[in-house]
């Protein structure tokens, strides 16, 4: 006996081979069925060797306690210490699969269906699984004989007998041979139906492409003919409940539990459309009405139960239409559509343990073949096949994907498809996740082959593998058309010069030739630079791609490479800093606008990079602006070089606040799109306005200095207004100002006023020099008097004309001046003078009221272009900003004078503070927010893509889809994106009518 507080040399002996609970094990090994072998040394080296010690010895006490008889007992046991290969296989089954080991012990018997170890029990193919399976009479014993066959495949995978390739084979071909059995069962049940039609069932998925897992569904098409005369109505509608009866043979839960569902959703129109159909049907629809996605499903269709000469001829019939499908005319918007990982489905606990559709899993490699063999698989025989790694071999071995490439790839898949497989296997149940309690994953990392630290290998191994697969993913598809037309001779078959045509048009590039060209110019030679790019390339290719206009974006990347080509840190910036590549991509194919304001100063691109920190497309604060251009003005010979410097700021600092705003529009592979687009228009009209402010602050400065000095004769103050004072300027928005000023003490009123108007002509003439810099256009028409009065007027003399003939118009207007730059103690008495205007005491009368509401269904009727859709005119539109700025307006001039946070500039915090003070329900304020938001980027983003302002959505189909992307539409749904604004904007007017109109 052990003494009190040591530990049994058992014990210790348990924990070396690899036992986590070495009491419970020592227990079972103490227990009366065990006996004959308990000190036998072969046992507990066995037991060691499996993937969960644990879990072997407790699956075999198990096994040999529901023997019968107790010479049942004594076989297996004499089976397990003598006969080495059933030893392995069953421990090695029982160590893996909890699920079969319950089977094991519900059927006793079935051990041994192991003991076999022929050279046709290696790999049995069909006709030795429908041996197995030939006393199934219904669907319980179906389940048994399943089962039993399943323990002979799991014990060649887990002693490592058959690779990952044979064993999804075997799986394929055992549910190949349970299909078979099931069908043949349902016929028995209906010998009329059976009778009276042809019924082919043709499996799809990994079934069809003979690369089955443990637990998966099993896709099927079904066939249906008339048979001996039948009625064709009534051969399908028997063909319909054979076929019905068969999927529940295979599906439902029974005593025995369930084989897999079997899943008809691939079929035409999808769970909507017959579940039978005759060929002619099938052609009908895939003629007329098939996406691409059913096309490239159809890559593994493969007829597998039934009437074998009929699926054979549904497969001949299809075949010339998969191989076509890379000519339709939706081809590269579906292609587009579907190269976009759609992860946002998988709950965000998730995202990091799926093998499956996660970035780097199985998804990506599968999707990557079955686009390559889509569009090279017309011309080239040698790549229809319907297994992935056997397409993968044949599509290194034509050249179409890099030899190293491909070779990395499978590697990479074999080992997820193996994780994926134990993972299954062991409570054959149907998941793609990565389990996260410590025990399973030890089990896993040991039933791969590690064993030193299963769990720390188990994960180092799978994230190394994943980021192989990510990394390559694109590469895939780009890498052999640099290899194409590097013109290096490395001793590979490449791609011809129609074949990368043929890839460069289905990932969306419109004029292959001229991308071939692009390509040649960048990538081609030995230097290092051509080098470092075709280590770019592959990836750039990728992100210009998921862009409305990939041609633009490779041309402008030339562009900027040809610019800044024998610049040290360029490429060096491209290849380290992992934001760069991504950044520059985003925003060369995003539209005109970024790439034209980089083109005018390449060196911009290093704003790109993760900077410190991560800032470099971070907003500069309008202080820091204002500095770094004073300081420019400061050191600069004259007004017209000081000017030219703040220009060259603003060309910086707009091209930094357009990258940004394109980047958290589109998102990145490590930073997800921004959710709060309110957020996104503050961001972009806090910088732009800010930007402005800073620039005219400069620009002023400049003017002073070179015509007075330091000291203008005249106090001097600009004070922006419109969507300038209220913080909101876009990307192409004139600046509204008001220039105010004062005589300085003994200067003459004329001599004042003459300075003023010099100051105010020359920079609005130094701001629109044509120069490489975009012009600022400065609009004072919100004056008084509009363009018939004076340009710049004292203080006295805004106070007169605003105390004598102001209109209420004006007083509107007046609610979004806010100083921006000059003399601030001017401004400040400015904006004190004009307070009572903008929040009258006791707010408006209701003639006041009457008069806005009739200007504002003037401006409706009179100010919208001709031929304009007035619902998709985003700012004079119903429901638009004029809507919304005008309905947030009215109320500030009626209630500001008693509510504090409504004196503000900016239209949505105004419309804030209204709902906070009650003037406004929520869901109301909500739905004027939201429309306001969405015609703000809807502007925005016509800027971006066009380069020039436009209120309304493009009308060029490449234009309009650049938008969409801008907006978060996929490919192919522009038609939702308009649908959406309408939506909007209609509820947003209901809201105006209400609120505005008093309707």
């Amino acid at each position: 006996m052990t003494a009190p507080g040591r530990r049994s040399s058992t014990f210790t002996r348990l924990l070396r081979h690899g036992f986590t609970d070495p009491s419970a094990a020592e227990r079972l090994l103490e227990s009366p069925e065990l006996a004959p072998i308990r000190d036998d040394p072969v046992l507990l080296e066995a037991l060691g060797a499996t993937a969960d010690p644990d879990l072997t010895l407790h699956g075999l006490v198990r096994l040999v306690e529901a023997q019968a008889e107790p010479a049942a007992q004594q076989e297996l046991l004499d089976t397990v210490i003598a006969a080495k290969p059933l030893r392995d296989r069953l421990l090695g089954v029982l160590g893996a699969s909890a699920a079969l080991a319950d089977h094991l012990a519900r059927h006793p018997g079935d051990w041994q269906a192991l003991v076999m170890y022929e050279p046709r029990d290696l790999h049995p193919g069909v006709e030795e699984f429908e041996q197995g399976l030939v006393d199934a009479t219904d669907p319980v014993s179906l389940r048994v004989a399943y089962r039993r066959c399943l323990l002979s495949i799991a014990a060649r995978d887990v002693c490592g007998t058959t690779d990952l390739a044979q064993t999804a084979a075997e799986l394929a071909d055992l549910a190949t041979a349970t299909l078979r059995a099931a069908l043949a069962i349902a016929r028995a049940a209906a010998p009329e139906d059976a009778a009276q039609c042809r019924l082919a069932v043709i499996a799809m998925g990994k079934c069809g492409g003979h690369e089955l897992n443990y637990v998966s569904d099993v896709d099927v098409i079904f066939v249906g003919e008339t048979a001996g005369g039948a009625d064709e109505g009534k051969a399908l509608r028997s063909a319909t409940k054979l076929a019905s009866h068969m999927m529940r043979i295979c599906s439902e839960t029974t005593v025995e539990g369930s084989i897999w569902p079997v899943d008809a959703n691939l079929r035409p129109e999808g769970r909507n459309g017959p579940l039978v159909r005759t060929l002619s049907s099938h052609l009908a629809y895939y003629r007329r009405w098939a996406k691409t996605w059913e096309f490239q499903a159809l890559l593994k269709a493969r007829p597998v139960a039934g009437d074998i000469e009929l699926g054979e001829e549904y497969v001949a019939a299809l075949e010339p239409m998969v191989w076509k499908a890379a000519e339709r005319e939706n081809f590269v918007a579906d292609v587009q559509k579907m190269r976009r990982r759609v992860v946002e489905t998988i709950p965000v606990t998730e995202l990091d343990r799926q093998l499956k559709l996660g970035p780097g899993g199985l998804r990506d490699v599968e999707f990557a073949v079955q686009l390559l063999q889509l569009v090279h698989g017309r011309d080239d025989a040698s790549l229809r096949s319907g297994t992935t790694l056997d397409a993968l071999r044949a599509l290194a071995a034509g050249g179409y994907v890099g030899r190293a490439d491909a070779a990395q790839l499978d590697t990479a898949y074999r080992f997820l498809r193996s994780m994926e497989h134990r993972i299954q296997l062991y409570r054959l149940r149907r998941t793609h996740l990565v389990p996260e309690d410590e025990a399973d994953l030890r089990r896993i990392g040991r039933s791969l082959g590690l064993r030193v630290d299963p769990v720390a290998e188990l994960n180092r191994e799978w994230k190394r593998h994943a980021s192989v697969v990510r990394r390559l993913h694109e590469k895939l598809f780009y890498r052999p058309l640099l290899d194409a037309v590097a013109q290096l001779a490395n001793g590979e078959a490449r791609l011809s010069a129609g074949a990368a045509r043929e890839r460069l048009v289905a990932l969306g590039y419109g004029d292959p030739a001229a991308a071939l060209r692009h390509l040649e110019a960048l990538a081609s030679g030995v230097t290092r630079k051509a080098a470092i790019q075709r280590t770019l390339l592959p990836v750039l290719l990728g992100w210009f791609a998921d862009s409305a206009d990939p041609d633009a974006g490779l041309l402008n990347f030339r562009k900027v490479s040809d610019a800044l080509g024998k610049t040290p840190w360029y490429l060096r910036l491209l290849r380290d800093e992992g934001a760069a590549a991504e950044n520059l991509a985003r925003v060369l194919s995003a539209g005109r606008l970024a790439p034209d304001l980089l083109m005018r100063a390449p060196e911009a691109v290093a704003l790109l990079g993760d900077g410190d920190g991560g800032s470099g497309l971070e907003p500069r604060s309008r202080g820091h602006l204002e500095q770094e251009i004073l300081a420019a003005v400061g050191r600069a010979d004259g007004a017209v070089q000081g000017v030219t410097a703040a220009r060259g700021v603003r060309r910086r600092e707009l091209f930094r606040t357009a990258a940004a705003d394109i980047v958290d529009s589109y998102g990145t592979e490590t930073k997800p799109t921004e959710a709060d687009q309110g957020a996104l228009v503050d961001r972009v009209g806090a910088a732009v306005s800010d930007l402005t402010a800073a620039t005219l602050a400069g620009t002023l400065r400049a003017v002073v200095r070179e015509g007075w000095g330091d000291t203008l004769p005249t106090r001097f103050a600009i004070i922006g207004m419109g969507r300038f004072g209220g913080h909101e300027l876009g990307y192409g928005s004139d600046a509204d100002v008001l220039f105010v000023h004062e005589p300085r003490d003994g200067v003459e009123e004329r001599e004042a006023a003459d300075a003023a108007n010099r100051v105010v002509s020359e920079m609005r003439r130094l701001l629109q020099i044509p120069s490489a810099d975009p012009p600022l256009l400065i609009d004072a028409d919100l004056r008084p008097e509009g363009k018939t009065g004076p340009l710049v007027r004292t203080l006295n003399s805004y106070e007169a004309y605003y105390r004598r003939w102001s209109l209420v118009w004006e007083s509107q207007a007046l609610l979004r001046a806010e100083p921006v730059a000059g003399d601030e103690e001017l401004a400040g008495r400015f904006v004190e003078l004009i307070a009572p205007l903008r929040y009258p005491a006791e707010g408006l009368g209701e003639d006041a009221v009457r008069e806005i509401r009739r200007l504002k269904a003037r401006m409706e009727s009179e100010r919208l272009p001709r031929g304009s859709d007035p619902k998709l005119h985003t700012k004079l539109g119903p429901g638009g900003l004029s809507d919304v700025e005008w309905t947030v307006q009215l109320l500030q001039l009626r209630h500001g004078w008693a509510e504090p946070g409504l004196r503000t500039t900016r239209t949505r915090e105004a419309l804030a503070a209204a709902c906070a003070a009650g003037l406004i329900p929520g869901e109301e304020a909500a739905i004027l927010d939201e429309a306001w938001v969405l015609a703000t980027r809807v502007r925005n983003a016509v800027m971006l893509v066009r380069g020039r302002a436009g209120d309304t959505f493009p009308s060029d189909a490449r234009e309009l889809a650049a938008v969409g992307r801008y907006l978060g539409y996929e490919p192919g749904h522009v038609g939702d994106m308009l649908d959406a604004y309408r939506r909007t904007a209609r509820r947003a007017r209901g809201v105006v009518e209400e609120l505005f109109y008093g309707a």
